[in-house]
């Protein structure tokens, strides 16, 4: 079994092989034990940016797996590298109906792939359209058209995380992200994602992944319908009857459900059906935009520019004594504040980059964390606390984002700088953010920021551009499952993903879609209903 030699530091602008050299000597390994080596993840530590170093891991293996063993126990910087394989139990039970999948988000996408790759011919619905079409109908609103309330950043071929940064960050350490990685660039995905400690692939070429699984999970004899949302579950007799807004009636085997984190309608019809759900905490807050190049100076200091360098990007947080959190989310260097309502009379915002992260503006997410002692222990409250938000933005500015400069924010006016130019392509009027938001969640702003400020130059900038309101963070709504991965009140439904409360992310979400497919695998045989 390969090791991992971590924490191998080296100069800005080192080559690999210089970097294999010096964890080659960290390991006290010599030449004649290895069979091959090559570089495992890279990251830049810039904590201290007057000396700016890489630091990597190191793939490497030896001709004896007894050394291998004997070095990971003793050495703490060295760990085993394990290759994720999958191996479905089959069951043998055989099932009316058919597996459907119901959304095609980064759960659904993984569900349906895997499912189709061992024999099971799912039928995957999606609300949204496919994936040209989607993208017309997002260019058509974020120009100040109309929305489609099924086809947007929301909703539609990919999910979410499709208009994104693409970021595929992992905070568990499950195996399968791994292989998420490697199957994503099989699908098209740069392969520099496989190596880079903080991979992103960009919505430019995370569109064309996208379209490239759904693809194959067709030509491995799945069924993709797009325009197409459940409407309505019945337990019959006979087993689970899905109700689709096409008309038609499909009975499931199994029904996995990976509707995402904005299908609030659909929550609705699961609560009217005494499906078990339960409110969770989530976060609300707003968009910050800053020019790129003061990012970069903050983080980096007088390296700023090296061309080695990648575009500076930063994760920070804060918590108070009451345990409040405030923090910085879905950071998009060189990117683009965009418009992603999924209803009429609302207005949300999110942050997306392309590959090239060549914009002028980076932006982030200012985010508050809220339970459920703030808006309410029904199952809906959080969702409901969302959607007042996003209405008492629209009344506040109708088109536009309500948005205010962070001076604005602290002296309580009304009022931007002309020093950012704002992304955010339906345009921005100046607002009250006291006015969006409750106290308690302006006062954690104002707090986060003062925070940031002392760790990053650019986050003491009054004249930073804060864009509202960022709400769909997560699921304001777990739909709880037990350890079969079925729903506690309904056998044979299985929550999965963003939308039921059990991923956040395009890659914990891609996970949890493939260990849903595990499960139901596990509980029938593959049919041959479709």
């Amino acid at each position: 079994m390969p090791i991992i030699i971590n924490n191998i530091k080296a100069p800005l602008g080192s080559m690999p092989d210089e970097i294999i050299q010096k964890a080659v000597a960290a390991a006290k390994l010599r030449r004649s034990d290895i069979v091959s080596a090559d570089i495992h993840k890279t990251s830049i530590d810039a904590r201290d940016n007057q000396n700016i170093v890489t630091v990597s891991s190191v793939y490497v293996c030896l001709t004896s797996e007894k050394a291998e063993r004997s070095m990971a126990e003793r050495n703490k910087n060295i760990s085993f590298a394990v290759n994720a394989r999958l191996e479905p139990e089959i069951g043998t039970v055989h099932k009316n109906g058919r597996v459907v999948v119901a959304g095609y988000g980064p759960a659904g996408m993984f569900a349906g792939l895997i499912l189709a790759r061992c024999g099971y011919r799912p039928l995957i619905i999606e609300r949204g359209a496919e994936m040209d079409k989607r993208i017309s109908k997002v260019k058509e609103y974020s120009l100040g058209g109309a929305l489609d309330t099924n086809t947007n950043i929301q909703f539609g071929e990919g999910g979410a995380g499709t208009f994104s940064d693409g970021k595929l960050t992992c905070r568990t350490k499950d195996e399968l992200c791994a292989l998420v990685s490697k199957e994503l660039v099989a699908f098209g995905a740069p392969e520099e994602i496989l190596h880079k400690a903080k991979p992103h692939i960009g919505t430019d070429k995370l569109r064309e992944v996208v379209k490239n699984i759904r693809l194959e999970t067709i030509r491995l004899g799945g069924e993709v319908r797009f325009e197409t949302a459940l409407t309505d579950i019945t337990q019959t007799p006979d087993g689970l009857k899905a109700s689709l807004s096409d008309g038609s009636e499909v009975l499931c085997s199994s029904l996995i459900l990976a509707i995402g984190h904005s299908a609030r309608d659909t929550f609705e019809m699961l609560a009217s059906k005494n499906v078990f759900l339960e409110p969770k905490p989530f976060s609300v807050g707003v968009r910050i935009e800053h020019r790129q190049q003061d990012v970069d100076r903050s983080l980096y200091g007088s390296y700023a520019g090296d061309p080695v360098l990648p575009k500076g990007e930063y994760q920070l947080s804060y918590r108070n004594s009451e345990g409040r959190g405030v923090y910085t989310f879905c950071m998009c260097p060189g990117g683009y504040v965009v418009p992603s309502a999924s209803e009429e009379n609302s207005t949300v915002t999110n942050g997306m980059s392309e590959f090239a992260r060549d914009g002028e503006n980076a932006n982030a997410a200012v985010a508050v964390s809220v339970t459920p002692d703030d808006f309410g222990r029904g199952a809906l409250d959080g969702m409901r606390f969302q959607r007042e938000i996003e209405r008492r933005a629209f009344a506040l500015t109708k088109n536009k984002a309500p948005a205010c400069s962070v001076k604005g924010l602290f002296e309580g006016k009304a009022m931007l700088s002309d020093k950012i130019n704002p992304t955010y392509s339906r345009g921005v009027e100046a607002a009250d953010m006291s006015e969006l938001f409750p106290g308690f969640v302006t006062d954690m702003l104002k707090t986060g920021l003062q925070s940031f400020g002392r760790k990053m130059a650019c986050f003491a900038d009054g004249d930073a551009l804060l864009t509202a309101p960022e709400t769909r963070t997560s699921s304001p709504v777990r739909i709880t499952r037990g350890e079969n991965r079925q729903s506690l009140t309904l056998p044979d439904l299985y929550p999965c993903g963003e939308g039921a409360g059990y991923a956040g992310g395009i890659m914990s979400a891609a996970v949890d879609g493939i260990k849903t497919a595990l499960a139901v695998m596990k509980d029938q045989a593959p049919s041959n209903n479709a």
